[in-house]
């Protein structure tokens, strides 16, 4: 079995405190509960998710918080709003008669419309402040990226926060823990399982699986042969994708690049495919099929994720870089179509000696989708 982690003596392990309080909050999020968010300086914003906002937790907002809330959205979102001179990757809205829980999900789901309704007003906020910081949980948490924020104004509750948020039954988390979870996630991933499977294209197969601290859905490596770790090992970076993996969906070619990937590596004789848990380009199931709605109304893939407010791509490729250290990978030939990959990988310390072309026919379902990943993506078939 691999080490179990690829931190040296001179590296500090992951904040196992700040995991927590990222992982709790991410849960609250998710079922509509208030966070609290404290930034750097004396700051402290409570938060909830603009998706799904309710008129009871909106109340409940403004009674904590003792001030009015706002929306802050992506750029992108702002821009699809009709609001591209607000030149911020993060921008909070106000309305002049108060903020409502309708508002505020009409805003952020292009489903819903795309016009920015009269009376509110946009500024740029800080990307590294407790607002930016709110659009970063909301993505980790796979919902819409923005949130209904709230100033905590009451003096004595921002005086004395964390014994506040205590006494109201409210998780607080720093902003920056949110900043650096991605990189502490990476770094915390450790082995977990391994087992010999046998596949169809290559019965010499075991799988890997890495388990992060904050106890998310595991990463996996498919290891084929006996990989010669002192030799560029064939790679394969490949995004999980629940629609074309498993049920052989039309709309993409991952199906065919995940068998096309095992089917290649078994025939050079050895090599790693890297089954990463980062769905939709990282933006999730439930966010990738509402990306396919918008696409079946005549957007691109590149377009729809950014209607929803995301960047047209959210993948991470820190613990693909940490999975190939734990297990002992130096140098990589790369099987790919997307110099992003290669970049990523060669900024994370892998060095990619080359990168081995990964291409399959087209068809009626998903010729605009190979269209636009060459044409706006810069992949190369």
């Amino acid at each position: 079995m691999p080490h179990r982690s690829s931190l040296t003596a001179n590296q500090a392990l992951p904040d196992q405190a700040e995991i927590r309080a990222v992982d709790r909050a991410v849960s609250d999020l998710r079922r509509g509960a208030i966070v609290v968010i404290r930034g750097s300086s004396t700051s402290t914003m409570l938060v909830l998710a603009a998706e799904g906002a309710t008129p009871a937790a909106m109340d409940r907002l403004r009674e904590l918080s003792n001030s009015e809330p706002f929306l802050v959205i992506t750029g992108k979102r702002a821009e699809v709003l009709g609001l591209p001179d607000v030149d911020s990757p993060t921008v909070a809205l106000r309305h002049e008669d108060g903020l409502t829980a309708w508002m505020a999900s009409d805003m952020v789901d292009p489903l819903a419309g795309n016009k920015l309704d009269k009376g509110f007003a946009a500024e740029p906020v800080s990307t590294l402040g407790c607002e930016g910081a709110g659009v970063g949980l909301a993505k980790i948490a796979r919902m819409l990226p923005a949130v209904v924020a709230a100033e905590l104004a009451d003096p004595k509750a921002a005086a004395y926060p964390v014994a506040w948020a205590e006494n109201n039954d409210l998780l607080v988390v720093q902003a920056s823990s949110i900043f650096s979870y991605e990189q502490n996630i990476a770094q915390s991933l450790t082995v977990v399982s391994e087992a010999k499977v046998p596949l169809v294209d290559s019965e010499e197969t075991r799988i890997v699986t890495f388990r992060p601290q904050d106890g998310g859905i595991e990463h996996l490596a498919i290891v084929i042969g006996a990989p010669d770790k002192e030799k560029p090992v064939l790679v394969r970076l490949h995004s999980e994708c629940f629609t074309g993996d498993l049920l052989g969906s039309l709309r993409c070619d991952c199906g065919d690049q995940l068998r096309g990937a095992i089917q290649e590596i078994a025939k050079q004789g050895s090599g790693i495919l890297l089954y990463l848990a980062q769905e939709g380009r990282g933006i999730g199931l439930v966010n990738k099929l509402r990306a396919y709605e918008l696409q079946d109304n005549g957007l691109d893939t590149l377009d729809a994720n950014e209607q929803l407010g995301f960047d047209a791509d959210e993948r991470v490729y820190i613990p693909a870089a940490e999975m190939l250290k734990i297990l002992g990978v130096q140098s990589v030939n790369l099987l790919t179509n997307n110099p992003l990959k290669v970049e990523a990988l060669a900024r994370f310390g892998v060095a990619v000696k080359e990168r081995v072309a990964h291409a399959f026919p087209s068809n009626k379902h998903n010729e605009l989708y190979l269209q636009t990943k060459a044409t706006r993506s810069g992949h190369l078939f």
